[in-house]
């Protein structure tokens, strides 16, 4: 599923997030590839439909407390719609 966050760090800010329950990325990655293979193609067709994949957009897994994760189910960050520099921040 996908819905947009409700604390936006981009003007396109969506969480695409799996029905089955995962902590983490890591754990996701270990348990079930074809799942992240998923999410991942999931988070393209978000990007497709808000209109940002042409001019790029960036994808972001947190994982584990000292990156900022603070939900404990896997979600991808879809974020664009303004230039993504990094370092983020």
């Amino acid at each position: 599923m996908a819905f947009r966050d409700i604390n936006p760090q981009a003007p396109v800010h969506i969480l695409v997030i799996p029905r089955e329950h995962h902590a983490n990325l890591a754990e996701l990655a270990a348990a079930d590839a074809g799942l992240l293979t998923d999410l991942i193609t999931h988070a393209h067709e978000v990007a497709v439909a808000e209109g940002i994949a042409g001019d790029g957009y960036r994808v972001v897994f947190n994982t584990g407390p000292g990156a900022g994760q603070t939900v404990g189910h896997v979600h991808a960050h879809v974020l664009g719609g303004r230039p993504m520099l990094w370092p983020p921040g």
